[in-house]
Formats: C-alpha cells, sequence, structure tokens
C-alpha cells in the first residue's frame, strides 16, 4: 500500500528506510530501517555520503543508542544475480522493515518507489537529505557495508575493496582483469560477466 502524503505532518512511528551498494560489482546490497524516538534527539543527522568516516561512526553508534527500534538487513550476491539489483534491494527493504521490533505505521523508503510492506508506505526522493529518519537509515547501512568491504578486503585481497568499497573504480577493474572474479562479485553486472564470457 503506498499513499501520496505529507511526510512533514506524520512524527509518531515512522520507520526511514535507505539502502547502501546498489553500484558496487561485489558484496551484498545493505538495508537499514531506523524509528527515532522523538524524546531522544540525535543531532548531525545527515545523507551519509555528506558525513566523515568518523562522524558517520559516532552516529552509527548513537543512532542505535537512542532510536525506538532499528534493523539492519541485506540481500546477498547470489540473490542480486538471481533476482536483478532493484528486486534484491526492494527484498533487503522488505527484510529491514519487517526486523524492526516495533511496527511502524509508516515506512518512508529513500528513493522513487517503493518495496511491498505489510505498512503504509511512501517514497521520498532525496529523502536522506530530507528525513532524518531515512539519514538515520543510510548512516546505519553505509557503516555495516563499510565495514564488511574491510573484511572482505582480508579475505581476497589485492583488489583493493576497503578503499572502493567495491565499487567499479580503474583500480577494481584492473585488479577484477588481472586476478578475475571473487566468490563476492555479482555475476551479472557487465564487467563482472564479461570476464567470466572470455
Amino acid at each position: 500500500m503506498q499513499l501520496g502524503l505529507d511526510f512533514t505532518l506524520v512524527e509518531e512511528l515512522v520507520a526511514g528506510v535507505d539502502e547502501v551498494g546498489r553500484g558496487p560489482l561485489c558484496g551484498a546490497v545493505v538495508t537499514a530501517a531506523v524509528i527515532l524516538d522523538p524524546s531522544r534527539p540525535i543531532v548531525g543527522l545527515n545523507d551519509s555520503k555528506k558525513l566523515s568516516e568518523a562522524r558517520r561512526e559516532a552516529l552509527f553508534d548513537e543512532i542505535r543508542e537512542k532510536a525506538l527500534a532499528w534493523c539492519i538487513a541485506r540481500a546477498e550476491v547470489d540473490e542480486i544475480d538471481r533476482l536483478n539489483i532493484l528486486h534484491a534491494t526492494m527484498l533487503a527493504m522488505q527484510r529491514a522493515v519487517e526486523g524492526l521490533s516495533v511496527t511502524p505505521k509508516l515506512a518512508l523508503i529513500d528513493g522513487n518507489r517503493c518495496p511491498k510492506l505489510a505498512v503504509p508506505s511512501a517514497p521520498v526522493v532525496k529523502g536522506d537529505s530530507r528525513v532524518p529518519a531515512i539519514a538515520a537509515a543510510s548512516i546505519l547501512a553505509k557503516v555495516s557495508r563499510d565495514r564488511e568491504m574491510v573484511e572482505m578486503d582480508r579475505l581476497y585481497p589485492g583488489y583493493g575493496i576497503a578503499g572502493h568499497k567495491g565499487y567499479p573504480t580503474p583500480v577494481h577493474l584492473e585488479a577484477l582483469k588481472r586476478l578475475g572474479p571473487t566468490p563476492i562479485h555479482r555475476r551479472s553486472f557487465a564487467p563482472v560477466r564479461a570476464l567470466l564470457e572470455v
């Protein structure tokens, strides 16, 4: 169910939902859903991409401590390859909302479309810079995924994953050609698929 409504009017039990990792060539797509507590404000919430890494790390802990409810969810590489990245992202968002310990009255989704949810939802374009709960979700998702990419860099050295986080940078593309895809590379993405077809 989708609602066309003015989200500024709704204050209680609103879940903000965002994703990180649609563009990378490797790793899961990670989503988060957050219901903020109006009585415990968090200063400095913003789109995770506009914050320094140190600020994101500090807010990550504060959000998890002060939010009424939060959940970090994901769709794995095999799900991305099977479903496509859009459907896998929607599935991961669904998991994040369903994983909340409190049922929201409304879910505000960053972007221009909503996953199928059991609660009313509305898309918010550029929501991570307009809706604090979506900004909080973007921070949880980004910090989680970035930490995971640092771990993956240890498992699969030589690709520079800790630096580019899986995005198709020149360094990553060169390493892919030289070393070949790892088990965490998305087979359905063109640069990886092209190497497998050679």
